[in-house]
Formats: structure tokens, sequence, C-alpha cells
């Protein structure tokens, strides 16, 4: 999804005009007062950020009043493209609160690591602005439900970045399975694999100059700061991110309840391990990622089974599809993917296989265009949003649960009406974690 042979600032620009093209044939915005610019800011300056962004700004409706990020040169450079995208001199900040506090904003982005989502999402929702933050909703379950409360209680839209639900491939996928040609299904299967082996502990270093750690930490525990944590490797270390379920499952666990129409799984058992990666380290000297390098959750619904998997070593070339969801019925095996598209294999041999290209839009190879056309129609024409809190707080809860029973190390069963694990105390408070001070849990 990089392109390695363009530098950042020019990447950025080149990626905008792309999106500037798409974005204007997309059939979802209605807006009452097409000229009307929604002050936008940015919490999160980082590549997944400016992907948001720049289709925010090629939306046209969008003043850019406002950056944060932690990072000095990370949200000064954010600047300067904005500003050769469409003039806008947007302020920069290192922290959100101030941010919040003076620019004011309509419209709040938010691509922090996951265990910023909570506490961002909350204070934006507050201070009255809409939202687009990144999945998952929150780090833990409490802090979603936190936000779901938030938006509630403010009456704002918040739109989560499960793209999937609007993409052209994933609804065409979709409208097929629920049609009846895949017959009764009974099984879901849904799975990442990559490829990797032995892990080896990066040395410790000092953060780079200009840079907020302390900040970057937030709630979390205070981590020494490790390159293989910063950019992008958090998604691997569980004090801020819930490994490759977290990450990549909540978007295929989102396609199973959109196909389902269930809202919550009764029971959830969760294994897995590091024996190719290793023991987890951190010490003084360095650190490894404590993510398993490894998973399968099973999630017992009412009238279905779904198993999740994931492996970051062998790859999958024993099978067609590296990533997506299989779906068995009685009439044939669909494969809902990601840049495959989909593919329905029927169980009578003398009958066709069905198969539809991705529609992605680039350079990303996600529909994020599509997903910001949505938000901006809820904000102006007041009807639900596609990925909104509703559904990606019951989405992201799917992943949360699973990581739990994976720490437990047995099965939880959940009450979906009350949000509670059943009979499992100490699972149970795993819902919430402590803060680290003075950071204060949000409720």
């Amino acid at each position: 999804m990089n392109d390695p042979i363009l530098p950042g600032r020019r990447r950025f620009l080149r990626q905008a005009a792309m999106a500037g093209t798409a974005f204007a044939a997309a059939p979802f915005l209605r807006a009452a007062d097409p000229t009307r610019r929604f002050r936008t800011v940015l919490i999160g300056c980082g590549w997944w950020g400016k992907n948001i962004l720049r289709e925010a700004i090629a939306s046209k409706r969008v003043q850019v009043v406002g950056l944060c990020d932690v990072d000095t040169a990370t949200r000064e450079v954010a600047a300067e493209q904005v500003n050769d995208l469409n003039g806008d001199r947007p302020k920069t900040y290192n922290d959100y609160r101030e941010l919040l506090e003076k620019e004011k904003p309509e419209i709040v982005i938010i691509a922090t690591p996951d265990h910023w989502h909570a506490l961002q999402t909350i204070a934006a929702a507050r201070a009255g602005a809409h939202v687009f933050v990144e999945k998952p909703t929150g780090h833990t379950v409490n802090e979603s439900r936190a936000m779901l409360r938030a938006a509630r209680d403010g009456g704002r839209v918040v739109q989560v970045g499960l793209h999937r639900r609007i993409g052209p491939h994933h609804v065409s996928g979709m409208k097929f399975l629920k049609s009846g040609a895949v017959g009764d299904v009974g099984m879901v299967r849904i799975f990442a694999h990559g490829g990797g082996g032995r892990e080896r502990p990066t040395p410790n270093a000092a953060a780079p100059d200009g840079m907020d750690w302390n900040l970057w930490c937030g709630p979390a525990p205070l981590r020494p700061f490790n390159p293989r944590l910063h950019p992008g490797g958090w998604r691997n270390f569980l004090d801020y991110g819930n490994g490759t379920l977290g990450d990549w499952g909540v978007h295929w666990l989102d396609q199973v309840l959109l196909w389902s129409g269930e809202k919550y799984p009764r029971r959830v058992f969760s294994t897995g391990g590091r024996p190719i990666a290793g023991p987890a380290v951190n010490d003084a000297t360095g650190q490894t990622t404590d993510a398993p390098d490894h998973q399968v959750a099973v999630y017992d619904f009412e009238s279905f089974s779904c198993v999740w998997e994931h492996r970051k070593f062998a790859e999958n070339n024993a099978e067609k599809h590296r990533i997506g969801a299989y779906f068995y019925g009685t009439k044939g095996t669909l494969h809902i993917g990601w840049q495959d598209g989909w593919t329905f294999h029927p169980s009578d041999s003398k009958a066709a296989v069905v198969h539809e290209d991705s529609q992605l839009q680039q350079p990303d190879g996600h529909n994020l265009k599509l997903l910001w056309a949505d938000f901006l129609a809820a904000i102006e024409d007041g009807k639900p949003a596609v990925a909104g809190i509703e559904i990606a707080h019951r989405s992201s809860v799917l992943p949360l649960l699973g990581m739990i029973s994976w720490r437990t190390g047995r099965s939880v069963a959940w009450d979906g009406e009350k949000e509670r694990i059943v009979g499992d105390p100490e699972a149970d408070a795993m819902l919430s974690r402590p803060y680290r001070g003075p950071w204060v849990y949000p409720t």
C-alpha cells in the first residue's frame, strides 16, 4: 500500500489528487449546503491518519484548523502537506486537550494507537464534535461502552473505520450471501495469515528529538522507547493494542455480525501462543512484541459457530487465500476476501464457480472515500452512519473478549444484554484495566 519510490511529501500530494478524482464520482454525499466547510482537526498525524485526512480534504468539505501529534516533526510535516493541498494553515498541538479547547472543531479525526481511542473520542464528543475514529473502538470493553455513552449523550455522529461495511465487493458479497445462494450457513471461518520467524529483542533507545514519549504512552504503562514499538509496531504490544485479533480480526468479525444479524455470541474461547516468535522480552536493554504469533478464537453464536485464526509464520500458500472469511453453507462455500474479491465454490461439482473481483480505492487499497462520504451524510442528513458507534461497539467487543479468554486460558460466557462475563469474576474484571495516573478510566 505504500509507494517506496516517492518521498512522503510528494506521495501525500499525488495520493490526494487521485483521491479527489475518485471522490467526485461517489454517489453517497447529498449535502444540504455543498459550500459549507466543517472545522476539522486530526489527532495522530502518522501515515494512516493522513490517509483519512486526505479523503477529508478531497471532499472539499473541511477546513483543517488543527493537527495534533506528540512528535513535533510529524505534526509539522503534516501541516506543510495540508497547506500545499488546500491552502489551510492548521495550528499544531502536542496535547489533544489544548487542541479541542482552542480550535473548537466540528469534526475530529482520531488515528492514534488503540489505547488512546476512548479518552480522545469522549473528549471530542463532549466538546461538541462529530468523530471519525479508527477501529477498534477501545482497547478494553468498558472503554468502548464509555465511548458509546458519550456519543449518545452528546448526540454526536461517531463513525468507526470499519470500511469493509461499505466497500463495493464486500457489499455485493454480502448481498450474494443473504440471497440464499450459499444455503444455510452453519460455520464461518475468518483469518489473516502471514510470514515470520524467531523474534530477537530490539534494543531500547532514546525517543526521537521533539517526541513526548510519556504522553504517547498516556494512560497505558510507560515502557522504554523502542523503534520496534513506534511507529506502527504497537499493534503487537498488548499494553497499546490487541495483536492481530484486535487489528485484523475486528474487520472480519464485523462482517460476520453484518451477515448474521446476531448482536453477540454466547461464549468465546481462545488459545494460542508464541512457539515460533519466542518468549516476550521487556527489560532495560530491549523488547520484543508480546502478542501471540498464532491464535484461534471460537465464537459460539445462537445459530452458527465462528472460528478466527491467525498465524504470523508459514504464510498460507497451501490455500488459495491469505485473508478473509469462509462462509460454509449447504449449497457451497463463499470466500469474501480483501484484494482477491469474493468467490463462491458450489457443492455441486457441475455448477459454475461464481467470482467478483475486488473493488478497492487506490492508492491505499481500502474504501475510506466511501466511508468518509457516508460520515458527512450522517452528519448532515441525520441517517445512521454505516459504521456508527452502536454497530462498531458490538464488533469491537468480540476481539476484546477473545483476548480475555486467551489471557485467562479458559472460555468466557458472555451476557450480551448486560455486557458482562458470567460466572467468572476474574475475567469480568478484565473488561476494564488500570490507568496510569493522572489519567482516569472513563465511565
